[in-house]
């Protein structure tokens, strides 16, 4: 299999750790060899958090070089378009849940944060396909990392990465007192996207 890099990106207390966790452990269980390498940053204080996962036999380092990410997995709208800018390679893929963690410098005025639209045109510069996530009545909102698991899986963007191979893997990380709600989210969001919430 060739290599595929799957670049990360959200801000601190959304669950980018467990969604890379269940990500590079699905991956495994689909045959993939795979190496991650997690950035926390700020992650107490809302900052940036990012997480770099590279499958193929070949890979020597765990971290992504810019402009080389395959996938840019995004778990709100300006962290997608931060990554899709620096990380994502020509004719890549960007799946991001549509949700807004603004920060600071946007509360104060001082920038603007993105718009669906730039997201989408920023994608599209780079000859990429462009996956926007929303689901309706989120049990917790720290449940976007599974919804992102699913739309990935449901996509069929990494070879054996099946819905039925992340939900086993959900199974096993997940904690029992969250899994139900974790799973129904998850198929939700694997549906096809004409038929999935904001799809």
């Amino acid at each position: 299999m060739s290599q595929v890099n799957i670049f990360l990106c959200g801000v601190g207390g959304q669950g980018i750790g467990m969604l890379a966790e269940v990500l590079i452990q699905a991956c495994l269980r689909a045959g993939h060899t795979a190496k991650g390498m997690d950035t926390h940053g700020l992650a107490q204080r809302g900052g940036v958090v990012v997480s770099h996962v590279r499958l193929g036999d070949g890979v020597r380092s765990p971290e992504i070089p810019p402009g080389c990410a395959d996938i840019v997995l995004g778990l709100e709208r300006l962290e997608a378009l931060r990554g899709t800018l620096s990380m994502l390679k020509p004719g890549g893929s960007v799946v991001y849940y549509d949700c807004e963690y603004q920060p600071m410098h946007v509360r104060m005025g001082k920038a603007k944060y993105p718009t669906v639209a730039e997201v989408e045109a920023a994608v599209a510069a780079r000859g990429g396909r462009v996956e926007r996530v929303l689901v309706e009545g989120l049990p917790d909102v720290r449940m976007q990392n599974t919804a992102l698991l699913g739309r990935l899986a449901g996509l069929g963007l990494i070879q054996g990465l099946t819905p039925a191979v992340v939900e086993e893997t959900l199974r096993e990380i997940v904690p029992a007192s969250a899994l139900d709600d974790n799973l129904a989210v998850f198929r939700q969001a694997a549906l096809p996207v004409n038929a999935a919430q904001g799809g």
